[in-house]
């Protein structure tokens, strides 16, 4: 801890949720200010309040987080976009831009274990929220600051999620071959980009563990990006060739893809020769394993055209949904697409319970992704409408912000 437990389970602020409260989780006692907004920082700070932090959103009033409008689809609080990335938080508004509310953010930063925050490089600063400000007085803090381009040549640089996937070159490997280029469904980079923030949030709170003093850590659309490329990234660093687009072919394997059957595609993946002998044995043409053709994957990526012909030659003879029974029985990667709706019944289907209630009247949230061998309570409550707890929460903090001179402990 940070020597802050009065302001988690402690002081009531974890408790301002209700009956949820995760009082026995891995970050309960946590307290993380939060000054981000839209996607990377706030999906950040969702999953901290997951395993039991007490996150304070911090919101500008009357608009609050810009993600709040955007709509449709509308919850009957705010924008369902809004609420993906913000249940289980409390929401305050503060005007930086005002003395009294700066004061209080002030101390609620100088009295938080994290913040988190997005602004452009050098805002905070001039409010009094920088890091070196408040690692004076806060030496236990991480500070984790979210950029699009970093926060050297690229300070001054706005940063989107669709401007980063199409600068950052994941466009130009998304879309059919000779097609325009196109983004991801989803804004993955921001969600790429939160994950990193996590990670390395919880990395900094374990080194304080031991080292008893927090650290600033910085995390950014682009690197995020280039770092999610894997391969693609590392083929074209080793040929000094960039990739194009390959649809939904996979550049060094095959058959990985989807392939036309009588009614609709069905994705196959095969990942090594034995399953390629699998497939076709089950596609009733076993004679292309020994094709010299296909032998090896090596050999069917040289000569992809003709394998795929000949796969969905045999595909044509019957519906999408039988060769997935058949490919699926014999222990093969095969699936129809489907969409997000479907993707959900069958996560529930096998038993992976994706969904859970916030409420009455509040949309299903997608639960928090990741299986523990044994129980990890969580919060799971609904997203804060705007300003839900100012008035608690500017009471806990104050009007004046704390003094240097002050120790934590000292803090009634």
């Amino acid at each position: 801890m940070n020597g802050r437990d009065d302001l988690g389970a402690g002081d009531g602020l974890g408790a301002l949720g209700g009956p949820g409260e995760a009082t026995s989780a891995p970050l309960a006692g946590i307290v993380v200010a939060d000054f981000s907004r839209v996607l990377a920082g706030p999906y950040a700070s969702m999953f901290l309040a997951d395993l039991g932090a007490t996150v304070i959103k911090i919101e500008r009033p009357g608009t609050g987080d810009d993600t709040r409008a955007w709509g449709p689809p509308w919850t009957c609080v705010a924008s369902s976009y809004f609420e993906s990335v913000n249940r289980s938080k409390l929401s305050v508004t503060l005007d930086l831009a005002d003395a009294q509310d700066r004061a209080v953010a002030r101390r609620m930063a100088e009295r938080a274990d994290v913040l988190v925050e997005n602004f452009k490089t050098g805002t905070l600063d001039r409010y009094g929220l920088g890091y070196s400000a408040l690692q004076s007085v806060n030496p236990g803090l991480v500070y984790a600051s979210v950029t699009g381009f970093g926060s050297a040549g690229g300070a001054s640089l706005p940063g989107y999620d669709f401007l980063v996937q199409a600068v950052g070159g994941l466009m130009s490997i998304t879309g059919e071959p000779g097609g325009e280029p196109l983004k991801v469904g989803v804004a993955l980079v921001d969600v790429l980009t939160g994950k990193d923030a996590t990670i390395g949030i919880l990395a900094a709170l374990r080194a304080r563990e031991v080292t008893g003093r927090g650290r600033r850590i910085e995390v950014n659309l682009l690197s995020s990006l280039l770092g999610s490329l894997v391969n693609q990234a590392s083929g074209t660093l080793a040929t000094g060739q960039s990739p194009g687009r390959l649809g939904n072919r996979h550049p060094s394997i095959t058959p990985y893809e989807t392939l036309n059957c009588a009614d609709a595609p069905l994705a196959i993946a095969c990942g090594n020769d034995g399953q390629f002998a699998r497939l076709v044995a089950t596609l009733g043409i076993p004679g292309l394993a020994a094709d010299p053709r296909f032998l090896t994957n090596a050999d069917r990526v040289a000569h992809r055209e003709e394998l795929v012909a000949a796969l969905e030659s045999a595909l044509a003879t019957d519906t999408a949904a039988r060769w997935e029974a058949a490919l699926v029985s014999a222990g093969l990667a095969a699936g129809r697409v489907g969409t997000i709706a479907e993707a959900i019944e069958r996560a529930r289907a096998l038993g992976l319970d994706p969904t859970y209630e916030v409420g009455p009247g509040r949309p299903a949230q997608v639960r928090h992704p990741i299986l523990y061998s044994d129980h990890v309570p969580r919060r799971d409550l609904p997203p804060p409408t705007l300003g839900q707890h100012s008035d608690v929460i500017r009471q806990r903090f104050g009007p004046e912000p704390l003094q240097t001179n002050e120790t934590p402990e000292a803090i009634p």
